[in-house]
């Protein structure tokens, strides 16, 4: 025999073991940006669960909308740029290429010049 539980009571129980939750109201837009994708979510309901000082967000629902994420363009360090430059008698602006398609790994960047 199942017994539903109370949202009061259920509110009660989380509140004795130090945990709340609450809605965020007036969401308008959640965006999770990883490495290589954005994912927007339009008119979400959010909610956060507070657990021991942590705090855990639930998006719900929503119209969902993904798209490649854009390459930021990055700025190595000169020092890097020229020490690059410098093992491998290449210009700066080859140095700095190698060093962006190595993501600003040196010895990457010297291998793939010397290649």
């Amino acid at each position: 025999m199942h017994r539903r539980v109370n949202p009061r009571d259920a509110r009660r129980m989380m509140q004795r073991m130090g945990m709340s939750m609450d809605a965020i109201p007036d969401v308008e837009q959640v965006i999770i940006r990883t490495s290589s994708k954005e994912i927007t979510i339009e008119e979400p309901e959010v909610a956060v669960l507070e657990v021991q000082g942590q705090k855990i967000f639930q998006v719900t629902g929503g119209k969902i909308a993904e798209k490649a994420a854009e390459r930021k363009v990055s700025t190595m360090p000169e020092e890097d740029v020229r020490l690059v430059a410098d093992q491998t008698g290449k210009s700066l602006e080859e140095a700095r290429k190698a060093l962006e398609e190595s993501g600003g790994d040196l010895a990457k960047a010297i291998l793939l010049l010397q290649s």
